[in-house]
């Protein structure tokens, strides 16, 4: 199965790291608060990075490691071309 490590920015201005094997789905869980639970205080404004082609395991160390990064390595990561979508500048 196919497994993805998705960012979402968040209306605090926080990114929030996650795994799935279906993403929109899992956004729309996030944007309905039964997703995780770091959604009840703060709301989901996009989904800023993608990056497929994981097993599980391998998807849930990328999460791990992406969650250690300082924001600044989180921000380069969305910047760069590992970023399977595109964002356009605000």
């Amino acid at each position: 199965m196919n497994w993805h490590v998705y960012i979402i920015l968040c209306s605090d201005n926080t990114l929030y790291t996650g795994i799935s094997n279906d993403v929109d789905r899992r956004v729309l869980q996030h944007a309905s608060q039964r997703g995780a639970k770091y959604f009840r205080a703060r709301r989901p404004k996009r989904l800023v990075y993608l990056e497929s082609g994981h097993s599980r395991s391998t998807a849930s160390r990328r999460e791990a490691a992406i969650k250690k990064m300082q924001r600044p390595a989180k921000e380069r990561l969305i910047d760069s071309e590992c970023n399977e979508i595109f964002i356009s500048p605000d």
